[in-house]
């Protein structure tokens, strides 16, 4: 089946990759994915801690999952200076690299509050050019004591953003903070949306997740698991293109933007899972690389394997350049690609397939 990303769903992929969404506060960008998710389920669920999950056949026995995370890397107000210059602790994976000279957003129960990482002028670096660190990075909200900055409503466990928002460069590259991995919830809405113009019934009860938390340790994941007990999961996160300067292919593999989705053999995939999708994808001629993981995947397939006695899991990335970045990038095409072969391969599984080695 063609398919190619509309006007409407690129206008709500906008909006929802500019939604703040960071982990242990996804919930207001939830709400953006869940109503542009509804009229293509038949009802939904959340949990204690902000997953959302819509649902095809809830009735059916059989329970398949396509899943993706919807938090972001963000920071935590951590100590505040008699001076009123902000010190933060890392909520994810934070780069404190990229952090001089950028804009931020503070969220305290006042609003957003504008703040700045700054960094000393060229010019006073001359015996001394240090690299950014957790020690030296700080922020600057234009007050000039402790008082003053909590008089804007910061406190210590305040969460900051980065303010960049989303582009599109050249006509085909998604360009924003974020596409880890709110550009995997996108996808796995489009399947939804696909399923419902096409037509296509499935056997099977259908779960599409969007776990929070994943950036501190696939938490939502391991908690949604357990509640819906599905009997297989297909996950999408994003990889590394490792096709641009400064990336080691013997360390990190060869992978690159525009050569379609990526395929990850590993101990928590499930190897009849994993032959049956690419099956799918050569049937259809959408063109997919492959990967190796060593113990883990990194990524929410891990926990949905291990849940319970074991599900079917597999994963389905996205090769993304400059991860947890404010300018993450990816391929239209290999967006588009990706939500192809995860709606090709619900189409290929069986109401009660069994998928063990062993029977």
């Amino acid at each position: 089946m063609k398919y190619t990303i509309k006007k409407d769903a690129l206008k709500f992929l906008e909006n929802y990759l500019n939604n703040p969404s960071p982990t242990g506060f996804e919930s207001e960008g939830q709400k953006l994915w869940l109503d542009y998710l509804k009229p293509y389920i038949d009802t939904y669920f959340s949990d204690n801690y902000g997953t959302v999950v819509g649902v095809i056949n809830p009735e059916a026995e059989y329970k398949v999952v396509i899943e993706a995370h919807a938090d972001e890397i963000s920071w935590f107000v951590h100590y505040i200076t008699k001076e009123g210059f902000i010190y933060l602790k890392r909520n994810g994976g934070s780069d404190h690299m990229i952090a001089p000279s950028k804009r931020v957003n503070i969220h305290t129960d006042k609003g957003i509050v504008k703040g700045i990482f700054g960094w000393p002028a060229i010019h006073t670096r001359h015996t001394k050019d240090e690299a950014p660190s957790m020690k030296n990075i700080f922020l600057d909200v234009a007050c000039s004591t402790k008082e003053e900055v909590e008089e804007l409503g910061i406190h210590v466990g305040c969460v900051v953003t980065f303010e960049d928002e989303f582009c599109i460069m050249n006509s085909n590259r998604f360009v924003g903070r974020a596409l880890d991995n709110r550009i995997g919830g996108f996808m796995i809405a489009e399947v939804a949306r696909l399923l419902k113009e096409s037509k296509t019934k499935l056997p099977f009860g259908l779960y599409i997740v969007n776990s929070v938390q994943e950036e501190i340790g696939l938490r939502g994941a391991e908690m949604i698991s357990r509640k819906i007990k599905p009997n297989v999961a297909i996950c999408t996160d994003v990889c590394h293109d490792t096709h641009t300067p400064m990336i080691d292919k013997i360390e990190n593999g060869d992978f690159k933007s525009g050569d379609g989705p990526v395929l990850t053999y590993g101990p928590a995939v499930q190897n009849n899972l994993l032959k049956q999708i690419i099956a799918a994808a050569q049937d259809n001629k959408i063109p997919f690389q492959r990967a190796a993981a060593s113990r883990s995947t990194g990524t929410d397939t891990d926990a949905f394997a291990y849940s319970h006695e074991g599900v079917p899991s597999a994963l389905i990335s996205l090769p993304l350049r400059y991860m947890h970045t404010t300018v993450e990038t990816c391929r239209k095409e290999d967006v588009e690609n990706c939500i192809r072969l995860m709606f090709e391969s619900l189409k290929t599984i069986k109401n009660g397939q069994d998928f063990r080695y062993i029977q």
